[in-house]
């Protein structure tokens, strides 16, 4: 870490515009941690803002107090991104702790970094540029000014790419990457992906999209043709029944009714996929199988039955993925006060062995349920 070490030291300055540390190793732990400079009373200081599970800390720090931060967090972070003045810096950390630092000249005009202490939000698509799929489905006027109606819908797709940022060090750069989307609709999300990893990011991306409403996907293959955006395609189908692919890097799988997220999970654990994100919808199947006399005062109420069920269903999934081999984490997708079914199941593979389902089985057993995705990974 000396070179690391070394290099913030020279770069932690004046000059200095963000960081972000992703790819942690163990997540249950801080599992990101994004850095910017800050001016208060006059001093220049650091601001940290770490994630852990669902929570974000902040504190600010002189420029020696942040390079020991950021260093003990790279102990357990596989990536760096740093931009700089002068430089954009990608900073990786193998499995054996080796650090490789790869740096490109900055292109175009340098912009000034927000040194304030209590800045607008950053958004990954930003406020005031245009983006042209989000102009074209009514996110976006041409001016990149936000449609007032549409503004949660904004903040959404960009908390659905901060997940995506997450993950980049789990995606290879040296080979086409394969996505697939299940369920997409009207596509806002599946554009925004290829958008970010093809347009911002230059990963060769292949990407597929799969819904059953042929007038959408007509629509969407419409857009994708437009933009010139050659391996985005879009099928009409059903997620149970698609055999369209035989390797996948990532799934993707949104709103996805009640048992489809199941099929479009056991899908992703066939083909080995590296990194799922799931935000599940509609969860009736174990609604209508509890059976417990111990929690019969509870479930008698339906309203919290159906909230009770829902839990039980994406918790039992988390724990089937972690039965084959997946670190999961389950995170709030966006507020509660706007929808909620905000939960996103975000798994990567793990390389770990297959553990025993007992315990899932004994849950189960005490309510009286059994899952789809259960049965479908039976044997695996």
């Amino acid at each position: 870490m000396e070179e690391l070490k070394k290099l913030l030291n020279e770069q932690l300055n004046k000059d200095f515009g963000s960081a972000t540390l992703s790819g942690a190793k163990d997540r249950t732990g801080v599992t990101k941690v994004r850095v910017r400079p800050i001016m208060k009373q006059g001093e220049l200081l650091f601001q940290l803002e770490s994630f852990r599970g669902n929570q974000a800390f902040h504190e600010n720090l002189s420029a020696e107090e942040t390079c020991e931060k950021l260093l003990a967090y790279m102990q357990s972070m596989k990536q760096m991104q740093m931009e700089t003045r002068t430089y954009n810096y990608t900073i990786l950390v193998s499995k054996k702790g080796k650090v490789t630092i790869k740096r490109k000249l900055q292109r175009g005009e340098w912009k000034q970094v927000d040194l304030t202490h209590n800045r607008k939000k950053h958004y990954i698509l930003e406020e005031g540029k245009e983006v042209p799929f989000l102009r074209d489905l009514g996110v976006m006027t041409a001016e990149g000014k936000i449609v007032h109606s549409k503004f949660d819908k904004f903040r959404q797709i960009n908390r659905f790419l901060e997940f995506v940022e997450d993950v980049l060090p789990e995606l290879p750069k040296d080979r086409e990457v394969t996505i697939l989307d299940f369920g997409c609709g009207k596509s806002y999300l599946t554009f925004a992906m290829y958008y970010y990893l093809h347009e911002l990011h230059n990963y060769d991306v292949r990407m597929i999209g799969l819904d059953l409403k042929s007038d959408v996907i007509r629509h969407c293959n419409e857009l994708s043709e437009k933009y010139g955006y050659k391996k985005l395609k879009f099928l009409e189908g059903n997620i149970a029944d698609y055999t369209g692919a035989s390797e996948v890097d990532m799934v993707v799988t949104l709103h996805a009714c009640d048992t489809a997220t199941d099929f479009a999970l056991e899908k992703a654990v066939g083909w080995n996929a590296k990194v799922i994100l799931s935000v599940p919808c509609c969860q009736h199947e174990l609604n209508r199988q509890i059976a417990c006399e111990t929690l019969k005062p509870v479930l008698k109420y339906g309203l919290l039955k159906e909230r009770f069920a829902a839990l039980l269903t994406d918790g039992l999934r988390a724990e089937y993925l972690e039965s084959v081999g997946y670190d999961v984490q389950i995170l709030e997708f966006i507020d509660m006060e706007h929808t909620p079914k905000n939960l996103l199941i975000r798994a990567v593979k793990s390389g770990k062995d297959p553990k025993n389902k007992d315990d899932i089985r004994k849950c189960e057993e005490f309510l009286h349920v059994h899952s789809t995705l259960g049965t479908l990974l039976e044997g695996i």
